[in-house]
């Protein structure tokens, strides 16, 4: 690789790491290419990306960015798994560490805050962002569900109590 083309590497990781929401760096040593496409594979259904850099431009790229922190983690073979939904890189990440051993997570980011191994593995499991948003509409409509149907139910009332009077006036 030459200069030009490690520049423009480091350039493209800057904006990564500038852009996502949330970063997984992990070690894949001893995984296949089929297990890496497939890694991958899963990622891009959930709307993040897996890449493999060197080191030494990673760790460039990450300086003078928010998760400047997370540099430490970049020895070895490392993988970083990113996306604008502060979840999904974790989640598959995840999920793709408990059926293959040899993906080993070692921390991570969320925005400007750096996690470790268990703090990413924390992050998986929270909800995604879409589903968050399905619950708190969810949450806003029940009062008003719960108060139309307080609001009804006197009405209801005053008209049972009135064709009970009727029927019973009919006999």
């Amino acid at each position: 690789m030459d200069k030009a083309e490690k520049t423009e590497v480091v350039e493209e990781l800057k904006g990564v790491f500038a852009n996502a929401g949330s970063l997984v760096v992990a070690h894949y040593t001893g995984m296949t290419v089929a297990q890496m496409n497939d890694l991958r594979g899963r990622m891009r259904a959930a709307g993040a990306s897996f890449r493999v850099s060197k080191n030494r431009l990673a760790v460039r790229a990450l300086q003078g960015t928010p998760v400047e922190g997370i540099a430490h983690l970049f020895k070895g073979p490392t993988g970083i798994a990113y996306s604008k939904d502060p979840v999904a890189a974790s989640k598959v990440a995840v999920a793709y560490a408990k059926d293959n051993e040899k993906l080993v997570i070692l921390g991570g980011s969320v925005g400007s805050t750096s996690l470790d191994a268990e703090g990413v593995k924390a992050l998986a499991t929270l909800p995604s962002l879409d589903e968050l948003r399905g619950k708190l509409v969810g949450l806003i409509l029940a009062p008003a569900t719960k108060i139309a149907g307080v609001v009804q139910a006197p009405a209801g009332q005053l008209a049972r109590v009135i064709a009970a009077y009727s029927k019973k006036e009919a006999a």
